[in-house]
């Protein structure tokens, strides 16, 4: 925990002299969120009149997962709370027992940090704990990632609801803020930043080709493939199925090396967790599975494959950027934003390997090395800070229904 002093802060270049001192506490569950979340963090540790504190929970605590636990502690922050979610298995049964657990966790960890701001990103189930903790000890919140849409997964409603639980909001499009804002929040509290993955893209320093290799096990071809699939938890044909699809589709690619990453602990993760490392085991000179490569280690790893397939947001929201082609598989990423580069496919064998076989084929490589990336901002992350460090905190004691358009008055029948 950090402690700070006084100072004036400046927000959209006009000083503010009667900034708060505050309290901010992120929370952090996973590589990816912390990945997006690890610039902020050191923006507003940097902050004079901000004393920042963190909880891990989830993902970070869990060995199967890697322990990425330690990567926060690696990028020279302490933790100041970590909340397990013990979990017997990946039902969604267990996942729902696991939530309650992370619910109580935060709100005795917020109680003992007494956060002024909450900051939470994305649309993860744990997420939703961590909110209504806050909700509850009246802790405002900070939202990053909201107004996105993603039909495919439980995380779209949950999404929406962090959306209705917070009250500063960063969105990563003008269309998000639009529907944000549609959502009755009030518009002076709702920012387009652009995303902080592809903010990272461009600021992170790179990892050479040779570390990766070392770090993986395995050569890096040309046409390397970065593989990353979750659980669409709202498909109604069974995981393993769909794992089984993408499996089928990579065995006509046997000339390409494949890295894959474990997907979340969504309900139902561990079957395509066994499925790829079985896949690896049965193709030892071309498949590399690794649990987690970090922020530095993926971002860098984009600048050598030929193409990112699986159903990860990070394909769609950071990989344009790198001007590589995106085969993204399924529903769960349905209804976002997407750039030229991405190639949206069903989840059946033969549509895979059709969409895998376009993005490594001339036209595809051009399409990608020609795209623009809608998630991109020059100043995502001064943007976001200097909102959380200078917004007055009178202000957002109190949350407000905006309504979106005049209320009708209609006579009542």
């Amino acid at each position: 925990m950090r402690k700070s002093g006084e100072s004036a802060n400046f927000v959209g270049g006009k000083e503010n002299r009667a900034v708060d001192r505050r309290k901010i506490c992120i929370v952090t569950s996973t590589r990816a969120d912390w990945g997006l979340l690890s610039g902020v963090a050191k923006g507003l540790r940097d902050c004079p009149n901000v004393e920042l504190s963190i909880i891990a929970t989830n993902m970070h605590l869990q060995e199967k997962y890697g322990m990425t636990v330690r990567e926060i502690e690696d990028d020279g922050f302490e933790v100041d709370e970590r909340v397990p979610m013990p979990t017997a298995s990946d039902s969604p049964l267990d996942t729902a027992l696991a939530t309650a657990e992370c619910l109580a966790g935060t709100a005795r960890a917020l109680e003992r940090l007494k956060p002024d701001i909450l900051l939470i990103l994305g649309d993860r189930y744990e997420m939703l704990a961590v909110a209504t903790a806050a909700t509850i000890l009246r802790i405002p919140i900070a939202h990053i990632a909201g107004g996105e849409i993603s039909e495919g997964a439980i995380d779209d409603s949950i999404r929406h609801a962090l959306t209705k639980l917070s009250t500063l909001h960063f969105t990563s499009t003008d269309a998000y803020r639009n529907r944000v804002i549609a959502m009755g929040e009030d518009s002076r509290n709702v920012f387009n930043v652009g995303s902080p993955g592809v903010y990272n893209i461009e600021h992170d320093p790179v990892v050479s080709k040779e570390e990766l290799e070392e770090f993986i096990g395995m050569t890096i071809g040309a046409g390397t493939l970065l593989v990353t699939l979750h659980p669409a938890t709202c498909d109604t044909v069974p995981v393993g199925e769909r794992c089984r699809a993408l499996l089928d589709a990579l065995d006509t690619f046997h000339h390409n090396k494949i890295v894959f990453t474990y997907p979340n602990n969504d309900p139902e993760g561990a079957v395509i967790i066994d499925m790829i490392n079985d896949y690896a085991r049965r193709n030892p000179e071309r498949v590399a599975v690794v649990p987690s490569l970090g922020r530095t280690r993926y971002l860098s790893m984009l600048r050598y494959v030929a193409a990112v397939v699986g159903n990860s947001s990070s394909g769609i929201v950071e990989v344009p950027s790198l001007h590589i082609p995106t085969v993204d598989i399924g529903i769960r990423q349905r209804g976002r934003i997407a750039a030229n580069s991405v190639i949206h496919c069903e989840a059946d064998a033969d549509s895979i390997r059709e969409a895998i076989l376009f993005a490594l084929s001339p036209a595809g490589k051009r399409i990608a090395a020609e795209s623009e990336n809608p998630y991109h901002r020059p100043d995502t992350l001064r943007r976001i800070i200097d909102v959380l460090s200078a917004t007055r905190l009178t202000d957002i004691g109190v949350k407000h229904f905006t309504d979106p358009y005049p209320i009708l008055n209609l006579p009542v029948e």
